[in-house]
């Protein structure tokens, strides 16, 4: 009987190794990786916004314009900021597959590109991989989310948050939550999961575009 306790007792500290490396993997390894897939995709940009804005001057000298396509499932081509939160800034990428959004928040293929009229939709962690819309249950209707693309900076203003089941498709319509509705303005849905370290439900921030600026930096 002892050999069995002791055994037993072995196991279930080995069990909880385990479960304790697994949880640090979660919560740093996984942080690790996003934060250099971060350099890596502002890198990209970078580069990519630098190439654009210099066809675009060269086409139309002292006046750019540049039509800034669908990029590639995978690419980076926007940066969101959220002004509330101090320093938030993140590469977002084309796609929402579990490779996509381990690098940082994912535009949803198929939904208009920032300043567009309609939903463009983005999604991304809660918790792990640098939890990128962790915070997102601290805005409030008024707040600003920008999206910074090669010459522009859509500037959209939180209206309102719903929390829904994963089924609910109606987030995603051109007009948030009015499936059939045509579309007359740009509309931003950021959607992430909730509660914290659980896939139960979502959290859907929903905003409107307020302006469109050129990008300081363009």
């Amino acid at each position: 009987m002892r050999t069995v306790v002791r055994l037993v007792a072995e196991l279930c500290v080995t069990a909880g190794l385990i479960l304790a490396l697994l949880v640090a993997h979660l919560l740093w390894g996984t942080d690790d990786y996003t934060r250099r897939a971060q350099k890596g995709l502002n890198d990209d940009l970078d580069a990519l916004w630098r190439k654009q804005t210099t066809v675009a001057s060269a086409q139309q000298p002292g006046k750019p314009r540049l039509v800034e396509a669908a990029p590639d499932r995978g690419d980076a081509f926007a940066v969101l900021r959220i002004p509330r939160f101090e320093g938030w800034r993140y590469a977002a990428v084309e796609g929402v597959t579990n490779a996509d959004l381990a690098k940082g928040p994912g535009h949803y293929p198929g939904t208009p590109m920032p300043g567009q009229k309609g939903n463009s939709v983005f999604s991304g962690h809660r918790t792990t991989y640098g939890a990128p819309f962790n915070k997102l249950g601290e805005l409030v209707p008024g707040d600003q989310i920008l999206i910074d693309t090669a010459t522009r900076t859509y500037v959209y203003r939180m209206t309102s948050s719903k929390i829904v089941l994963p089924t609910d498709m109606s987030v995603l319509a051109p007009v948030p939550g009015k499936p059939g509705a045509k579309a007359t303005k740009a509309y931003l849905t950021l959607t992430t999961c909730h509660p914290k370290f659980s896939a139960a439900y979502r959290l859907i921030i929903f905003a409107e575009l307020a302006r469109t600026e050129s990008r300081a930096s363009a």
